[in-house]
Protein backbone atom coordinates (compact mmCIF):
# COMPACT_ATOMS: atom_id res chain seq x y z
CA UNK A 1 0.00 0.00 0.00
CA UNK A 2 1.46 3.21 -1.10
CA UNK A 3 1.94 6.15 1.65
CA UNK A 4 -1.22 8.60 1.86
CA UNK A 5 -0.40 12.19 2.49
CA UNK A 6 -2.86 12.86 4.89
CA UNK A 7 -1.04 16.15 6.64
CA UNK A 8 -3.52 19.16 7.22
CA UNK A 9 -6.36 16.88 7.01
CA UNK A 10 -8.70 16.49 10.22
CA UNK A 11 -10.06 13.34 12.29
CA UNK A 12 -11.92 13.29 15.50
CA UNK A 13 -11.34 10.26 17.78
CA UNK A 14 -13.81 9.15 20.68
CA UNK A 15 -12.64 7.01 23.04
CA UNK A 16 -9.07 7.93 22.53
CA UNK A 17 -7.53 7.36 25.98
CA UNK A 18 -6.53 4.43 25.80
CA UNK A 19 -6.15 1.08 23.54
CA UNK A 20 -7.07 1.27 19.96
CA UNK A 21 -8.31 4.81 19.56
CA UNK A 22 -5.10 5.76 21.57
CA UNK A 23 -2.76 4.12 19.53
CA UNK A 24 -4.73 5.59 16.17
CA UNK A 25 -4.43 9.44 17.71
CA UNK A 26 -0.20 8.74 18.34
CA UNK A 27 -0.21 7.17 14.51
CA UNK A 28 -2.59 10.17 13.16
CA UNK A 29 -0.52 12.46 14.67
CA UNK A 30 2.63 11.05 13.48
CA UNK A 31 0.97 11.15 10.07
CA UNK A 32 0.43 14.95 9.89
CA UNK A 33 -3.47 14.77 10.48
CA UNK A 34 -5.09 17.99 12.79
CA UNK A 35 -6.37 15.70 15.84
CA UNK A 36 -9.75 16.30 17.70
CA UNK A 37 -10.00 13.54 20.56
CA UNK A 38 -11.89 13.03 23.18
CA UNK A 39 -12.48 10.23 26.40
CA UNK A 40 -13.86 9.84 29.60
CA UNK A 41 -10.38 9.60 30.97
CA UNK A 42 -7.04 11.95 29.39
CA UNK A 43 -7.05 11.32 26.26
CA UNK A 44 -3.20 9.75 25.29
CA UNK A 45 -2.27 13.28 22.93
CA UNK A 46 -1.82 15.76 25.33
CA UNK A 47 -3.37 19.42 23.49
CA UNK A 48 -1.05 21.48 21.19
CA UNK A 49 -1.76 23.57 18.24
CA UNK A 50 -2.57 20.77 15.94
CA UNK A 51 -4.33 19.09 18.35
CA UNK A 52 -7.92 19.68 20.59
CA UNK A 53 -8.16 17.01 23.21
CA UNK A 54 -10.81 16.89 26.07
CA UNK A 55 -12.50 14.81 28.75
CA UNK A 56 -15.66 14.02 27.24
CA UNK A 57 -18.60 11.27 28.24
CA UNK A 58 -20.35 10.89 24.54
CA UNK A 59 -23.06 9.75 25.83
CA UNK A 60 -23.52 13.41 27.27
CA UNK A 61 -25.14 15.20 24.24
CA UNK A 62 -24.91 18.68 25.39
CA UNK A 63 -20.71 17.79 26.78
CA UNK A 64 -20.29 15.86 22.79
CA UNK A 65 -22.05 18.82 20.91
CA UNK A 66 -19.95 21.15 22.57
CA UNK A 67 -16.94 19.03 22.37
CA UNK A 68 -17.49 19.11 18.15
CA UNK A 69 -18.56 22.87 18.05
CA UNK A 70 -14.80 23.35 19.47
CA UNK A 71 -13.55 20.89 17.17
CA UNK A 72 -15.00 22.77 14.36
CA UNK A 73 -14.06 26.28 15.22
CA UNK A 74 -10.76 25.11 15.87
CA UNK A 75 -10.17 23.11 12.67
CA UNK A 76 -13.28 24.30 10.36
CA UNK A 77 -13.16 21.06 8.94
CA UNK A 78 -13.67 17.53 9.67
CA UNK A 79 -12.84 15.14 7.16
CA UNK A 80 -12.84 12.09 9.37
CA UNK A 81 -14.70 11.05 12.24
CA UNK A 82 -14.34 8.14 14.35
CA UNK A 83 -16.36 6.90 16.49
CA UNK A 84 -14.36 4.50 18.88
CA UNK A 85 -15.63 4.68 22.56
CA UNK A 86 -16.99 1.02 23.60
CA UNK A 87 -17.12 -0.63 26.15
CA UNK A 88 -17.51 -4.56 27.18
CA UNK A 89 -18.92 -4.59 30.52
CA UNK A 90 -20.85 -6.56 31.88
CA UNK A 91 -19.65 -10.09 31.45
CA UNK A 92 -22.15 -12.91 31.97
CA UNK A 93 -24.83 -14.74 30.82
CA UNK A 94 -27.66 -13.27 30.13
CA UNK A 95 -29.84 -14.03 33.04
CA UNK A 96 -27.91 -12.18 35.97
CA UNK A 97 -27.14 -9.34 34.40
CA UNK A 98 -28.34 -6.41 35.80
CA UNK A 99 -30.89 -3.59 33.98
CA UNK A 100 -28.85 -0.56 35.00
CA UNK A 101 -25.24 -2.43 33.61
CA UNK A 102 -27.33 -3.26 30.57
CA UNK A 103 -28.39 0.12 30.11
CA UNK A 104 -25.03 1.91 30.75
CA UNK A 105 -23.49 -0.84 28.52
CA UNK A 106 -25.62 0.76 25.43
CA UNK A 107 -25.87 4.26 26.58
CA UNK A 108 -21.84 4.23 25.93
CA UNK A 109 -21.87 1.94 22.41
CA UNK A 110 -24.99 2.75 20.99
CA UNK A 111 -26.08 6.01 22.00
CA UNK A 112 -22.71 7.18 21.94
CA UNK A 113 -22.39 6.47 18.47
CA UNK A 114 -25.56 7.77 17.77
CA UNK A 115 -24.41 11.38 19.34
CA UNK A 116 -21.14 11.52 17.93
CA UNK A 117 -22.66 10.67 14.03
CA UNK A 118 -24.88 13.33 14.63
CA UNK A 119 -22.83 15.82 15.32
CA UNK A 120 -20.52 14.82 12.20
CA UNK A 121 -23.43 14.34 10.12
CA UNK A 122 -24.95 18.28 10.95
CA UNK A 123 -21.22 19.71 10.54
CA UNK A 124 -20.61 18.19 6.89
CA UNK A 125 -24.42 19.80 5.80
CA UNK A 126 -23.03 22.62 7.66
CA UNK A 127 -19.83 22.97 5.82
CA UNK A 128 -21.26 21.61 2.48
CA UNK A 129 -18.19 19.46 2.60
CA UNK A 130 -17.76 15.86 1.83
CA UNK A 131 -16.67 13.32 4.76
CA UNK A 132 -15.90 9.80 5.89
CA UNK A 133 -17.84 8.52 9.26
CA UNK A 134 -15.98 5.09 10.77
CA UNK A 135 -18.00 3.95 13.69
CA UNK A 136 -15.96 1.17 15.24
CA UNK A 137 -17.98 -2.39 15.43
CA UNK A 138 -16.32 -5.92 15.84
CA UNK A 139 -16.67 -9.57 15.05
CA UNK A 140 -19.35 -9.97 17.72
CA UNK A 141 -21.54 -7.89 15.49
CA UNK A 142 -21.46 -11.03 13.03
CA UNK A 143 -20.89 -13.98 15.32
CA UNK A 144 -22.85 -14.29 18.83
CA UNK A 145 -20.87 -15.43 21.82
CA UNK A 146 -22.25 -17.14 25.39
CA UNK A 147 -21.07 -14.38 28.09
CA UNK A 148 -21.58 -11.10 25.53
CA UNK A 149 -24.72 -10.44 24.99
CA UNK A 150 -25.11 -6.79 25.35
CA UNK A 151 -21.69 -6.63 23.19
CA UNK A 152 -22.76 -8.49 20.81
CA UNK A 153 -26.38 -6.59 20.44
CA UNK A 154 -24.76 -3.25 20.66
CA UNK A 155 -22.43 -3.76 18.07
CA UNK A 156 -24.54 -5.45 15.55
CA UNK A 157 -27.03 -1.87 16.21
CA UNK A 158 -24.26 0.25 14.93
CA UNK A 159 -23.92 -1.71 12.02
CA UNK A 160 -27.57 -1.50 10.93
CA UNK A 161 -27.47 1.99 12.34
CA UNK A 162 -24.35 3.31 9.96
CA UNK A 163 -25.81 1.61 6.93
CA UNK A 164 -29.66 3.85 8.02
CA UNK A 165 -27.27 6.66 7.50
CA UNK A 166 -25.50 6.11 4.25
CA UNK A 167 -28.74 5.41 3.13
CA UNK A 168 -30.44 8.55 4.59
CA UNK A 169 -27.08 10.66 3.74
CA UNK A 170 -26.70 9.33 0.37
CA UNK A 171 -25.58 12.18 -2.35
CA UNK A 172 -24.18 14.43 0.51
CA UNK A 173 -20.87 13.45 0.05
CA UNK A 174 -20.55 11.06 3.39
CA UNK A 175 -19.26 7.67 3.17
CA UNK A 176 -20.10 5.66 6.00
CA UNK A 177 -18.78 2.55 7.19
CA UNK A 178 -19.03 0.40 10.10
CA UNK A 179 -15.73 -1.21 10.75
CA UNK A 180 -14.31 -4.52 12.56
CA UNK A 181 -10.60 -4.12 13.44
CA UNK A 182 -10.02 -7.38 14.10
CA UNK A 183 -8.68 -8.40 17.33
CA UNK A 184 -6.24 -5.74 18.76
CA UNK A 185 -3.98 -6.37 21.78
CA UNK A 186 -5.88 -3.61 24.31
CA UNK A 187 -6.65 -3.86 28.08
CA UNK A 188 -9.88 -4.75 26.46
CA UNK A 189 -7.91 -8.11 25.79
CA UNK A 190 -6.42 -8.27 29.06
CA UNK A 191 -9.89 -8.24 30.65
CA UNK A 192 -11.17 -10.88 27.73
CA UNK A 193 -8.53 -13.21 29.11
CA UNK A 194 -9.14 -12.61 32.97
CA UNK A 195 -12.97 -13.75 32.48
CA UNK A 196 -13.48 -17.15 33.78
CA UNK A 197 -15.31 -19.82 32.13
CA UNK A 198 -18.43 -19.40 33.52
CA UNK A 199 -18.48 -15.66 32.54
CA UNK A 200 -17.53 -16.53 29.17
CA UNK A 201 -16.81 -19.73 27.93
CA UNK A 202 -14.92 -18.93 24.84
CA UNK A 203 -11.96 -17.56 26.90
CA UNK A 204 -9.48 -20.32 26.22
CA UNK A 205 -9.96 -19.34 22.25
CA UNK A 206 -8.56 -15.41 23.29
CA UNK A 207 -5.85 -17.01 25.31
CA UNK A 208 -4.75 -18.99 22.53
CA UNK A 209 -4.67 -16.24 20.19
CA UNK A 210 -2.13 -14.17 22.90
CA UNK A 211 0.50 -17.48 23.00
CA UNK A 212 0.22 -17.55 19.30
CA UNK A 213 0.76 -13.32 18.97
CA UNK A 214 -2.44 -13.38 16.27
CA UNK A 215 -3.21 -9.66 16.49
CA UNK A 216 -3.91 -7.19 13.99
CA UNK A 217 -1.42 -4.17 14.93
CA UNK A 218 -2.38 -0.86 15.55
CA UNK A 219 -0.56 0.12 13.30
CA UNK A 220 -1.90 -2.38 10.55
CA UNK A 221 -5.60 -1.09 11.81
CA UNK A 222 -4.15 3.00 11.12
CA UNK A 223 -3.33 2.02 7.58
CA UNK A 224 -6.51 0.45 6.97
CA UNK A 225 -8.72 3.19 8.01
CA UNK A 226 -6.06 5.86 6.09
CA UNK A 227 -6.69 3.87 2.92
CA UNK A 228 -10.62 3.56 3.50
CA UNK A 229 -10.72 7.28 4.42
CA UNK A 230 -8.09 8.91 2.05
CA UNK A 231 -7.21 6.83 -1.07
CA UNK A 232 -9.10 8.47 -3.56
CA UNK A 233 -8.20 4.98 -5.69
CA UNK A 234 -10.52 2.74 -3.20
CA UNK A 235 -14.02 3.49 -2.23
CA UNK A 236 -15.02 0.33 -0.48
CA UNK A 237 -18.52 -1.06 -0.36
CA UNK A 238 -20.64 -2.20 1.60
CA UNK A 239 -21.33 0.27 4.67
CA UNK A 240 -20.14 -3.20 6.81
CA UNK A 241 -16.29 -3.51 6.52
CA UNK A 242 -14.15 -6.28 8.27
CA UNK A 243 -10.52 -5.96 8.37
CA UNK A 244 -8.30 -8.84 6.98
CA UNK A 245 -5.87 -10.79 9.36
CA UNK A 246 -2.53 -9.04 9.30
CA UNK A 247 -0.86 -12.24 9.64
CA UNK A 248 -2.74 -13.83 7.47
Amino acid sequence: MNEIDVKGRTAVITGASQGLGAGLAMDFLDRGLQLGLCARREPAVAPSESVLSQRVDVRDEAAITAFAKQVEERFETVDLWINNAGVLDPIGPMRDLEVAAFREHIDTNLLGVFLGTRCYVRHLRKTGRPGVLINVSSGAAWNAYAGWSPYCASKAAVERFTECVQLEEEGTGLRAYSVAPGVVDTQMQDKIRACSPDLFPEVDRFRELKEEDAFNSVEFVSRELIQLAFDPEYVATPVAQRLPDEKG
